[in-house]
């Protein structure tokens, strides 16, 4: 396929990419989450110059297979050069060795590779770095989330894939949002985002520990209007931390749900 068979919507989401180094993107499964992507890091490559090496980062099969597939189906994209570490961990490693303009790497070895280039004195190389499937980095206790977290300022250019941004609720949000922009939109703590937009549901009687949160009377809202930026597809939306102004403050967000 050639770059003039991206549709409209597509396009808008490359050009999207290449004018907000913090973004994420929501689009159902289907609509080209990685068509889009690699367009736009081949303009922001070999256009613009803004970019040197990508890191993707995409569950097992999708890193192993869907990545490499979709290079090879997009006629403008061939000749991106890419290298999947995936594997044992000889085989990764020969693979981070290899030149490559992208790499990619399963959600499981994030931790791997953010360990391997600090125990070495290896700087990050990666100045763009894609997660396909935001979702899976809701969790801010993980050890990938805390990983991406400690090279998060080493990284330029930041764009997150999902379509299902809250499949669990909205307190997924916060440590995905975080990733993205760095606790602009949503604050920095997790503790003060549920003091701001949910409400204690669920305590153990004997230890005093939440085990269950429900958002406040419109939180919802509250959270979207800060957050997702509706662009012009019924479809899909975008969201950008870096040209929009920052969330409220605890109090105030709480004053503005009540």
């Amino acid at each position: 396929m050639k770059r003039t068979d991206l549709h409209e919507y597509q396009n808008f989401c490359v050009e999207f990419l290449k004018t907000h180094p913090e973004a994420m993107l929501i689009l159902e499964m289907g609509l080209g989450k990685s068509c889009i992507s690699l367009t736009a890091i081949l303009d922001l490559m070999f256009d613009s110059f803004d970019v040197g090496k990508v890191l993707v980062i995409a569950p097992l099969r999708v890193a192993k297979t869907v990545w490499p597939e979709e290079r090879d189906t997009w006629e403008h994209a061939h000749f991106l050069k890419m290298s999947v570490m995936v594997g044992s961990a000889k085989q990764r490693e020969a693979a981070l060795r290899t030149p490559a303009d992208i790499y990619v790497v399963n959600r499981e070895n994030v931790k791997w590779l953010v360990d391997y280039l600090e125990k070495r004195g290896l700087p990050w190389p990666f100045d763009m770095v894609v997660i396909d499937e935001l979702s899976s980095f809701k969790n801010h206790q993980s050890q990938r989330w805390k990983a991406l977290r400690k090279v998060r300022p080493q990284i330029k250019r930041m764009v997150g894939l999902t379509g299902t941004p809250a499949s669990n609720g909205l307190l997924d949000l916060w440590a995905e949002t975080f990733l993205i922009d760095k606790g602009v939109r949503l604050g920095r703590f997790i503790g003060r985002y549920r003091e701001a937009y949910f409400k204690a549901a669920g305590m153990n009687p004997y230890t005093g520990v939440v085990f269950n949160y429900v958002p406040l009377p419109g939180a919802e809202e509250a959270i979207t209007q800060i957050t997702l930026k509706s662009i012009p597809a019924g479809s899909w939306q975008a969201f950008t931390p870096t040209t929009a102004s920052p969330g409220p403050t605890p109090r105030s967000a709480r004053n503005s749900t009540a």
